[in-house]
């Protein structure tokens, strides 16, 4: 079987600023993988090839064996790629259903009234079910993060790209989240993790890749990784959990 995500060579260069260098990378089907690199590594741009949001400048990227590297961000979504971003912009206006649906909808392609119940299940999954008729604008920081994800899930995807979703939580929210999305990968969505709060992402990956200057430094089972001396030298004064 081949992995669902996979990146041959990549490369992504802006003018003269190599962002991503040559980067291969692999997620198998039931996967959860964590990404660590410091500020500025080439983590977010990485997803947004992945998603469509950028064209590489050389390399291939494909989805389920299928080459997707000239497809559309929406055509992406629609095969199964979802994302959540570091910054939650929800319709600010709209109620947390509203945002649902309008993610669901657009993700799938399916008209709104065949996606109520695709919102209701994401809504209890993601622990929104009380908040579904409050507007976006008027939500916590757990909430918008947690309808970040909700939006991103309402797009049945088979892939969850999670960007940095634990930062400026507290350890208690962050606990909060670690379980919701424990039980998002049980029922067997495959999962890439971005993120710097390095506890909450050992919580649940089962390996690790870390890249600096967009070309990676280390891979494989989280323990190895971070008993890397480079992935330490990078991560100095971070404590691992």
């Amino acid at each position: 079987m081949p992995p669902l995500i996979r990146l041959d060579e990549v490369c992504k260069s802006f003018g003269a600023l190599k962002v991503i260098d040559r980067l291969s990378l692999a997620l198998g089907e039931g996967e959860a993988l964590g990404i660590l690199g410091p500020n500025g590594a080439g983590k977010s741009t990485m997803f947004n090839l992945i998603t469509g949001d950028l064209r590489p400048s050389a390399g291939r990227i494909h989805f389920a064996g299928r080459d997707i590297t000239d497809l559309p961000a929406h055509r992406r979504c629609r095969l199964g790629v979802g994302r959540s971003y570091q910054i939650p912009h929800p319709f600010g206006g709209m109620s947390v259903f509203e945002n649902l649906l309008v993610a669901a909808a657009f993700g799938t392609g399916r008209k709104e009234a065949a996606c109520y119940g695709r919102c209701v299940e994401v809504l209890e999954r993601t622990r929104l079910m009380p908040k579904a008729n409050v507007a976006a604008g008027r939500l916590t920081l757990l909430e918008r993060k947690r309808l970040e994800l909700a939006r991103a899930l309402a797009t049945g995807p088979k892939a969850l790209l999670l960007d940095e979703i634990a930062g400026g939580l507290t350890e208690s929210e962050c606990q909060e989240l670690i379980a919701t999305i424990r039980e998002i990968h049980a029922d067997g969505v495959s999962i890439i993790w971005i993120e710097h709060v390095v506890h909450a992402l050992l919580a649940v990956v089962g390996r690790l890749v870390v890249i600096n200057f967009g070309r990676e430094i280390a891979q494989g089972a989280p323990d190895a990784v971070m008993a890397d001396p480079a992935v330490q030298e990078i991560y100095l004064g971070i404590e691992a959990a």
